[in-house]
């Protein structure tokens, strides 16, 4: 018995998944089958020809290839969505072929020729899949679902004349179908982008050298390096080493977090300017980052109440109806001598009404309004920056009495930027950046040490020093001292930028310096203390700042009578002060 992996392509909707799903369980030596429709990975464990496999996925109308490593590409727009694909542009250029019908002969009454002809045309785009996929379901799971009840609609109103009905009904549902595999686009590319968190491979320390390997092979107890600027790939311990490592896409921590040895650290965060030796702690799939994923691809599973109602409603319903119209269709003529055909033009046999009531009957609006109403508030919350997981989670926030907002990148800015600067020297305090010229001395040769760094806190100085409109002089001999901070010279003069710590050791200041330093880390600030030809010149403090419209939003949560939650995984210093800020009194 052996694990299989394929991906299945031309699915719009979980109906889709179920019925691939239970297509495949029937091939014999399958034990297990399970497909994930967000990701569009079929898992197979048991013993079963991939061929076998491609070909039954075939037969049910999708494609299926063994799984590889994908590179995720943003989802398109709506429209260039539709004609990217052979299964949704025909339900596009259907659409167009209607409208006229919809306009014309809908609402205003008109009768042309042509009217039929085009309304025609738009159901022989999208029928035949409709009807293919229809008879696959019903010959493979002995099934009749929605799709039949459409087909045999359609067919029912062509009968009896209703040309523009006929084509409405396909087409309409296509659309429908079509704005569902939108919806599972963007959920797919979520979950993708969370696959990007860690990369696909990883450095081996061996006994006798170091060996790139997949970072699935990797087990626990091996030995890994990480080098400056690469992104941890598994969970582990470090063995060896020191650095800061930015833990934001796992914790949410706005700073820089330092780890030595025996300190732990999560695939997916970017490790800083030193290089660590890890110990895997868990394989790939156990790491705290593919935990993260799994919970998200059971979110996106999740349908609305009313998408599983309308599930429910097609199984029980599309059998009913077409028993209904046969009843109508034959009783009468057999059981009280009324006419099967038209017996004259003004007036309908028993067939014609049987047919007449599929048509009636067919849940139309139901069917298409379900996952258009979802796709629309998905799509204009979207565009209003606020990012929903699915259906049943927007139908979850009529009854929502709280709401936990995280704090890094939503009510914060998530990149840091400089709050505080104290200079010896400073003949203004209160002054804002760039109005005081012994402050600008101190940001200017801070910056063009900083300048070349890829530190965020690096970036923050040099933007500082650039919004100010200070020109930063070239810097040489820059050295970065791991796990402590940076030195250079800048026009003949030495400049130390670090912790307090560092400056205990190399520059000479006053205690007073280091305690104003300690209440910038209490309070959830980062200090670096700036220190130039072994004397202290000054700190510059750094912090995660608050967005403008957070505290607007804010209260307008709470005037709606909603609880607020701050969540945060950055220390209590420096939640407790973004929540004071903000009037948040829950963390």
């Amino acid at each position: 018995m052996h694990n299989q992996r394929f991906t299945i392509k031309g699915m719009d909707c979980p109906d889709c998944a179920r019925t691939v799903e239970r297509g495949v369980a029937r091939l014999a030596g399958v034990k297990t089958c399970h497909l994930n429709f967000t990701t569009e990975q079929l898992h197979i464990t048991g013993d079963v020809d991939p061929e076998t496999v491609i070909a039954r996925v075939r037969e049910l109308g999708y494609e299926a290839r063994p799984t590889t490593s994908a590179v995720s590409e943003p989802p398109p727009a709506f429209l260039r969505f539709m004609l990217s694909s052979r299964e949704t542009r025909p339900a596009l250029i259907g659409l167009l072929l209607v409208i006229p019908g919809i306009v014309l002969h809908e609402i205003l009454g008109w009768e042309a020729w042509w009217i039929d002809v085009l309304a025609l045309g738009g159901l022989a785009l999208v029928g035949p899949s409709i009807a293919q996929h229809a008879w696959r379901v019903l010959r493979t799971n002995r099934e009749l679902s929605i799709d039949a009840l459409m087909t045999i609609a359609a067919i029912g109103a062509i009968i009896i004349g209703a040309y523009v009905e006929a084509g409405l009904v396909m087409v309409l549902y296509a659309i429908g179908e079509a704005l569902e595999g939108y919806t599972a686009n963007h959920a797919r590319h979520t979950i993708r982008s969370l696959l990007e968190l860690t990369p696909p491979t990883a450095t081996l320390i061996t006994p006798d050298d170091e060996q790139v390997v997949v970072v699935e092979t990797l087990r626990p107890g091996d030995r890994i390096i990480v080098r400056p600027g690469e992104r941890i790939p598994v969970d582990g311990t470090i063995a060896a080493g020191s650095s800061f490592v930015n833990q934001a896409p796992i914790t949410g921590e706005s700073r820089l977090v330092e780890r030595s040895v025996g300190d732990e650290v999560f695939a997916g965060t970017m490790n800083g300017e030193g290089s660590i030796e890890v110990i895997v702690t868990r394989p790939a799939a156990e790491s705290t980052v593919a935990r993260m994923i799994h919970l998200v691809q059971e979110a996106q599973e999740r349908r609305a109440p009313i998408q599983r109602f309308v599930d429910r409603f097609a199984r029980i319903y599309t059998p009913l109806v077409v028993l209904l119209a046969a009843i109508v269709a034959t009783v009468p003529p057999l059981f009280f001598g009324q006419p099967f055909w038209n017996p004259t033009p003004d007036t309908f046999g028993w067939f014609y009404r049987g047919l007449a009531l599929l048509v009636v009957a067919c849940p139309c609006a139901l069917v298409i309004s379900t996952p258009v109403s979802i796709v629309s508030a998905l799509s204009t919350a979207a565009r209003h920056g606020v990012l929903i997981k699915g259906g049943a989670y927007l139908e979850a926030l009529a009854r929502v009495q709280t709401i936990a907002i995280d704090k890094t990148g939503t009510l914060t800015t998530g990149k840091p930027a400089v709050v505080v600067l104290r200079t010896i020297g400073c003949t203004n305090p209160e002054a804002p950046l760039g109005h005081c010229p012994a402050c600008n001395e101190l940001l200017t040769l801070a910056g063009a040490v900083e300048l070349r760094s890829e530190h965020p806190l690096a970036y923050a100085i040099v933007n500082a020093a650039t919004t100010c409109g200070l020109t930063l002089p070239p810097a040489a001999e820059v050295r970065a001292l791991v796990g402590q901070g940076v030195r250079g010279v800048v026009n003949g003069t030495e400049v130390f930028i670090g912790s307090h710590r560092m400056f205990d050791q190399v520059v000479t200041h006053d205690e007073w310096h280091c305690l104003a330093a300690q209440r910038d880390s209490q309070l959830g600030r980062t200090p670096l203390m700036v220190g130039v030809d072994g004397q202290y010149r000054g700190t510059i403090t750094v912090a995660d700042t608050i967005r403008e419209e957070s505290r607007s939003a804010i209260a307008h949560l709470r005037d709606q009578g909603l609880r607020i939650v701050m969540l945060t995984g950055d220390d209590t210093a420096t939640a407790e002060r973004i929540a004071a800020e903000l009037g948040v009194h829950d963390v």
